[in-house]
């Protein structure tokens, strides 16, 4: 940016002045909606999208696919346009198959699940929703267990040590 010449006004290249700025706003608004991916306002909406996807799977589906086995929501990501939603399952109380029953189940019931997320959450958009398992909690439930027998074995060898120790 550089100042022409006696003429007081602010150069952009070869575009000056009042041209310049309606192009740059131009610029701008081509780039992408104003709600940045990690935005305070975008993740209040994931919180939202989350908490009433998990109560209407829990109080309003009613698919036998999804009954005795216990269906967490673990996090929502709505795309910044509001028109996409990532919606994170996780399944417990069952077998990898049961969990591929109750996504199987879930996808049969979106549009349901769209329209009573549409009738509860105020959105300009009512967001596509794709299910995805989500095995983090069941992969952390294994790596406790894993960590809990290798320090039990540790806690079991000082014993030994100490009676050969001894005699």
């Amino acid at each position: 940016m550089s100042l022409l010449a006696g003429t007081g006004r602010q150069s952009f290249g070869r575009i000056t002045g009042a041209r310049a700025a309606r192009q740059l706003t131009a610029r701008v608004m081509q780039e992408g909606s104003s709600m940045r991916k990690n935005s305070i306002k975008n993740t209040r909406i994931n919180m939202e999208v989350q908490r009433e996807l998990s109560e209407i799977i829990r109080t309003q589906v009613k698919d036998p696919r999804l009954k005795g086995v216990m269906i967490t929501v673990t996090g929502a990501e709505v795309s910044p346009d509001l028109k996409y939603c990532k919606a994170f399952i996780s399944v417990l109380g069952g077998s990898e198959d049961s969990a591929k029953e109750v996504l199987a189940g879930l996808k049969s019931a979106v549009g349901f699940i769209r329209r009573e997320l549409a009738a509860r959450v105020n959105l300009r958009n009512t967001p596509e929703i794709t299910f995805v398992a989500d095995t983090s909690i069941a992969y952390g439930v294994k790596m406790t267990h894993l960590i809990n027998e290798v320090t039990k074995d540790l806690a079991d060898r000082p014993e030994e040590d100490e009676e050969n120790r001894i005699s």
